[in-house]
């Protein structure tokens, strides 16, 4: 009788448990350094739309800071650059005119400070960005103001009862530069 090679079904068996075992570890690392590269982009595009606001506020000083994302962003067409539309941040951010624009599991917004009449200055303003779902897109909320201190409200994984969450909307100026609410991030 004729010896036969191969795999037997046991073995095969504990050939997938194994890769099963590694993939139970492997997921929720990959899933942490998602959140955790999110959390990062976050940061790095309100520092963005802080530099953008300080050209667009040296380049058109009669209008002072933008109050819209689209007159950060670019002109649809080949029409130039202006005080409506200055493309100094990409069109994913300026897709909406105050927000919610989402961008790599946040959503942005800006809010400006309301000129006082007679002048047409907008004096401030505050960026915003918030996780699309808390603990599973990001784990902190950002904002900023024209004082460009990039600041952020952490939030606890999970968030236990009464934990603080970030905001559905846009984040007043006054609220951001509230301590008790957003620190400087680290």
């Amino acid at each position: 009788m004729r010896k036969q090679k191969g795999f037997s079904l046991i073995e095969l068996l504990i050939v997938v448990a194994i890769i099963l075992i590694i993939a139970a570890i492997a997921i929720p690392n990959l899933l942490r350094s998602r959140m955790s590269a999110n959390d990062s982009a976050a940061a790095s595009t309100i520092r963005t739309m802080n530099t953008s606001q300080v050209t667009y506020a040296t380049n058109y000083p009669t209008f002072g800071y933008a109050d819209t994302f689209t007159k950060l962003g670019p002109q649809v067409g080949a029409a130039a650059c202006d005080n409506t539309h200055a493309c100094l941040i990409d069109n994913v951010l300026a897709s909406s005119v105050a927000g919610p624009s989402a961008k790599s599991g946040y959503n942005y917004y800006i809010v400006g400070l309301a000129p006082v009449a007679p002048s047409t200055v907008v004096g401030d303003y505050a960026v915003s960005a918030h996780p699309i779902n808390l603990n599973s897109t990001g784990t902190n909320a950002y904002c900023s103001t024209a004082d460009a201190v990039v600041r952020s409200m952490k939030t606890a994984i999970p968030a236990p009862a009464g934990a603080i969450t970030p905001p559905a909307g846009a984040e007043a100026i006054g609220v951001c530069q509230t301590i008790a609410s957003y620190g400087p991030i680290q």
